[in-house]
C-alpha cells in the first residue's frame, strides 16, 4: 500500500501587492474573501481591501445578533402556542422549543460577548410583539389574548421550563 501525499493547499489568489482589487468584491465576492484570507495568511497587508473587510466583519457581527432575535422570536412564539393552547401540543412544538435553547446557547457559547445582549433581547418589545403576531396567526387566538409583556424572561432557555398547565415533557 503506497503512503497518501500530503493535501497541497490550494494555490492562493494572487498576492502582488501592486494586484488591483477594484471591483472583484463587486464583481464575485467569494474570490474577493478567498484573495483577502490568502492576503492576510501571507501577512501582505497593504494589498486588503480594508474598507470592504471591515464592513464584513462588522455585518458578520451584525449577522450573529440578528441570529439571536430570529431564534429568540420564535421561542416565544413556540412557547405562547404551547402555554395558550395546550389541546393543540405537537411533538413537533416540543423540538422546535428544544431546538431553539439549543442553537441560542450554542451561538452564545461560540461568542460570549452576547451573552448580556441576550437578557436585552428577552426584554425586547419588538421581538415579543412580533412572536405574539405569529402566535396568533397560528393559533387563531387573539394577539390581545396574550400576556402584553414576554412572560417568561430568562426561563425562555431554561430546558426545564415549560409554561402553563401540565403535563409537560421531562427532558433531563
Amino acid at each position: 500500500m503506497s503512503k497518501p501525499r500530503p493535501e497541497r493547499p490550494a494555490p492562493p489568489a494572487k498576492l502582488a501587492e501592486d494586484t488591483p482589487d477594484a471591483g472583484l468584491y463587486d464583481e464575485d465576492f467569494v474570490a474577493w474573501i478567498e484573495r483577502q484570507a490568502a492576503l492576510l495568511r501571507s501577512g501582505t497587508l497593504t494589498a486588503l481591501d480594508r474598507a470592504n473587510l471591515a464592513e464584513e466583519l462588522e455585518d458578520m457581527g451584525k449577522a450573529k445578533r440578528q441570529e439571536l432575535r430570529s431564534r429568540l422570536e420564535v421561542l416565544l412564539t413556540h412557547l405562547l402556542k404551547y402555554e395558550f393552547q395546550p389541546a393543540m401540543r405537537t411533538g413537533s412544538w416540543l423540538g422546535t422549543i428544544g431546538e431553539q435553547r439549543h442553537r441560542i446557547e450554542d451561538v452564545v457559547e461560540e461568542s460570549p460577548s452576547l451573552r448580556p445582549l441576550l437578557s436585552d433581547l428577552l426584554e425586547d418589545a419588538k421581538i415579543y410583539k412580533r412572536a405574539v403576531q405569529k402566535a396568533a396567526l397560528e393559533t387563531g387566538r387573539p394577539a390581545g389574548s396574550f400576556p402584553p409583556d414576554n412572560p417568561y424572561g430568562g426561563q425562555a432557555l431554561d430546558c426545564g421550563f415549560w409554561p402553563g398547565p401540565g403535563p409537560h415533557p421531562d427532558l433531563d
